[in-house]
């Protein structure tokens, strides 16, 4: 059985209300690379970042808690003291490549917390994927899949967070 592993650089920036219109600072920063990771050995099994899973900017109403969802399909809702998104938000996605019709198991964790530089932490839970009960690679050898999860929020935190999310993908 061959095992490979890629942890994913999830983004996040909140700012109070009164901030809205500041420049994003994570857009002046280059994004992770999306090249392909190193193959396992014998290469059995590629797993490559195509998209971070990335909040973009939140906008809260106040330093009560809430919560952003962004859904596989690319929906999204805010509850609570978020009112909304920015509208770069959007979903991970992941390629997996491999032995053509082979059965996969891919591991991903429900929750993870994210940190900004001057400590504040956050939630990320109910990580969700449009992965099939039983996910396969192609004919081609190839699978694909999105991802997302529920941002939750407690008290007055403002700033980038960032978080990792490792995948992890077997042959069955």
């Amino acid at each position: 059985m061959r095992r490979f592993r890629r942890d994913l650089l999830l983004l996040c920036l909140i700012a109070a209300s009164s901030a809205a219109s500041a420049q994003c600072r994570l857009c002046a920063q280059p994004m992770p690379s999306a090249a392909p990771a190193a193959t396992a050995s014998g290469g059995d099994v590629d797993l490559r970042i195509e998209t971070n899973l990335n909040f973009d900017r939140l906008i809260l109403s106040g330093s009560g808690s809430g919560a952003v969802t962004i859904r596989p399909d690319g929906s999204s809702g805010v509850e609570g003291s978020v009112l909304q998104a920015g509208p770069r938000a959007m979903v991970g996605t992941v390629l997996v490549h491999g032995g053509a019709n082979r059965a996969l198991r891919v591991d991903i964790p429900r929750r993870i917390e994210l940190y900004s530089v001057s400590g504040g932490r956050i939630t990320l839970d109910d990580i969700t994927s449009d992965l099939p009960t039983i996910p396969r690679l192609d004919a081609a050898g190839n699978l694909r899949f999105r991802f997302g999860g529920r941002l939750i929020l407690s008290g007055n935190s403002d700033g980038p967070f960032r978080g990792d999310l490792s995948i992890t993908v077997d042959y069955q």
